[in-house]
């Protein structure tokens, strides 16, 4: 049996990897966005392992709802890359202040 030390380590660098894509990477709307996914997952583990470990369903239900966040955030961020490609030519974000709603 695998003892809790290894699987929050996992989570944390999950985690850690998700933040660090969103701060080193300011260019691409699509590594931000799966950066994104990345931490959505960590805290997804987390729920997940803390309702194992504890015996309890309701961190599972939580996981599931932010599992249902997380698909919804795709779909409009994937939507919004769309109408700006189809705006601009390329998914740079450096020009992306100037979509205006």
């Amino acid at each position: 049996m695998l003892s809790p030390s290894y699987f929050l380590s996992i989570i944390l660098i999950l985690f850690l990897v998700g933040i660090l894509g969103i701060l080193f990477n300011r260019k691409n709307i699509i590594l931000i966005l799966m950066s994104i996914e990345l931490l959505l997952l960590a805290i997804n583990f987390n729920w997940v392992f803390f309702s194992f470990y504890l015996d309890d369903i309701i961190g599972q239900i939580f996981a599931i709802l932010v599992l249902t966040v997380a698909a919804s955030e795709t779909a409009i961020g994937l939507a919004l890359l769309v109408i700006y490609y189809r705006i601009r030519g390329n998914i740079s974000i450096e020009l992306a202040n100037l979509i205006g709603g």
